[in-house]
């Protein structure tokens, strides 16, 4: 029996509504460049921008002209013609004409506030913009999309009127009546039973969408209620930023329609690409994908507590609504002191696959990581720190240098612009000693810098690992200046990302042992990826 899903098309507004938010800020190439991410993802539009507000937005559309995308349509964002004058003299349809895209979005006040206390114009008058607006577009081989902004605030207060600027759209010719839902106050039901409304009047004529904003924290509920009720067209940014509090996040969207509510939005062979998709668009942003977002985030498919390990090991349905390949991201094993022994089997199996739970050097393990917990380490945000730990205990481990001293002295006020502290670093490797120095900025880049100058005459590789974030947090206020800090250095060579950390109450300590950590991580799996096995 063939199941057919109901189709939803998909409007990213990442590079239009998106950069509104605070910041956001999009080059010419940024925006190509998600563009090529979300047509690679299959969305239906990408709303790109409004080319009568400013050049860049110009230039975009100019450089999108040359791209051939696969799925996705570019949609240039305006507004309805200016009251008091005629639509081939309104330099904003102008500019979407010379935008010479397919399909254009224009939005209209559906808010009969808005109409008379913002832009001060006529109920009717304001009708006739809508009206006149679009059938001009549609004159000019326009595909359509109208947004009825402020509808569900001014359906709520004036419904009739609403309605009115719906009609007044449709019968211009618009092909989707988008309902905004602007302010982002209203709840699930009341988008529901407006949007079942909307849809018993105009369903026939062309097909409703939803546009949400989260200032409720409902902007991915209410576009769910709404395509219940009717709607076949969602509007939203992929990973949920915009201005204020943000907008519908489509990330989770997506994945709830085509995995939870027999819906088609992108094709089915692209879920796998969602949360590549939206790392790439995170770092185009230059933001931080936030680990607990659903499906996509870093955490979304993280395991921490033992006795949930344990089950997800033997059947990962046990605690898991979908599997993370659906969406392309990965389960994750926290490791910490409440992870248990299935925890610790699980890291240690790749190293040994004869380990089991009743191995003791799996309780050895176990014990080693309570202890070290207790004095302020955490595992679950340092896996190659555990990693590290686990070589030793098992006997996969083997140092790459030995350690004379290091000194590290700083100076006020600075002697450079940039540096204010020297270090000193003196190890031997196969009986070679090397002393080197290093100035920086402060004793920890001091120490950085002295250390790759030595490393890097045995190991030439240390020289690709960039520190990609240093944090250090104070585990204990009660000793003020004595106090134990907790020190994360996340590094990368390009390719690979990894996390490593230290403790004590020596900062400058803590450090050290976070980038001992660092570099032997690196120079470890290089030696692993050289040899083809395990060292």
């Amino acid at each position: 029996m063939e199941i057919f899903m109901k189709e939803i098309s998909i409007l990213d507004s990442t590079l239009r509504d998106g950069s509104q938010g605070e910041g956001i800020s999009y080059s010419v190439q940024d925006k190509i460049n998600i563009v090529k991410a979300l047509d690679e993802l299959g969305v239906s539009y990408i709303e790109a921008g409004n080319p009568g507000s400013n050049p860049k937005d110009m230039e975009f559309f100019a450089e999108a002209k040359k791209l051939k995308l696969e799925h996705s349509k570019i949609v240039a964002f305006g507004s309805t013609r200016r009251k008091g004058i005629k639509c081939a003299e309104d330099a904003n349809l102008q500019s979407l004409l010379a935008a010479d895209t397919d399909v254009v979005c224009i939005f209209g006040k559906t808010w009969d506030f808005q109409v008379t206390d913002i832009i001060h114009a006529t109920l009717e008058e304001n009708l006739e913009m809508i009206r006149e607006t679009v059938e001009f577009l549609v004159a000019h081989k326009k595909e359509v999309i109208f947004d009825a902004e402020h509808f569900f605030t001014g359906y709520n207060e004036n419904a009739e009127y609403a309605m009115k600027c719906l009609e007044a759209a449709a019968s211009g010719g618009a092909k989707i009546l988008c309902l905004c839902e602007t302010k982002g106050g209203m709840l699930p039901m009341q988008c529901y039973n407006m949007t079942k409304d909307v849809t018993a009047r105009f369903g026939k004529i062309a097909a409703i969408g939803v546009h949400t904003h989260n200032d409720s924290g409902c902007a991915v509920a209410n576009s769910l209620l709404a395509v219940e009720a009717g709607a076949t067209h969602v509007q939203g940014v992929l990973l949920g930023f915009g201005e204020r509090t943000g907008n519908a996040n489509l990330s989770s969207i997506i994945a709830d329609l085509q995995l939870k509510m027999d819906c088609s939005c992108i094709p089915a062979e692209n879920m796998q690409n969602l949360t590549p998709i939206c790392k790439r668009v995170a770092e185009i942003t230059n933001i931080a994908l936030e680990a607990g977002m659903p499906y996509v985030g870093s955490s979304a498919f993280a395991h921490k507590a033992g006795m949930h390990i344990d089950a997800v090991i033997k059947n990962p349905f046990a605690y898991e609504h979908v599997t993370p390949e659906s969406v392309g991201n990965e389960r994750v094993f926290l490791m910490s002191e409440v992870a248990g022994k299935s925890m610790i089997v699980e890291k240690v199996q790749k190293f040994d696959k004869t380990l089991t739970k009743s191995s003791p050097i799996v309780a050895e393990i176990v014990n080693r990581v309570k202890e070290l917990e207790h004095q302020g380490y955490q595992f679950e945000g340092a896996d190659a720190s555990f990693e590290i730990l686990v070589r030793k205990a098992i006997g996969k481990y083997q140092p790459f240098y030995n350690l004379h001293y290091y000194k590290t002295s700083g100076e006020f006020p600075r002697f450079a612009d940039d540096q204010s502290a020297f270090a000193q670093f003196k190890i031997d490797v196969d009986g070679k000693v090397v002393v080197t120095a290093g100035d920086g900025d402060g004793p920890v880049n001091a120490l950085d810098v002295a250390m790759r100058k030595a490393l890097e005459q045995f190991y030439p590789n240390v020289a690709q690992i960039h520190l990609t974030d240093y944090k250090v947090r104070v585990l204990d206020g009660k000793g003020a200046t004595a106090s134990r800090v907790r020190v994360l250095i996340e590094s990368s060579d390009g390719d690979e990302h990894w996390a490593t950390m230290g403790v004590s109450s020596d900062v400058i300590e803590a450090s050290y042992i976070a980038l001992v950590d660092s570099f032997e991580y690196k120079l470890i799996k290089d030696l692993e990826r050289k040899f083809g096995k395990l060292m």
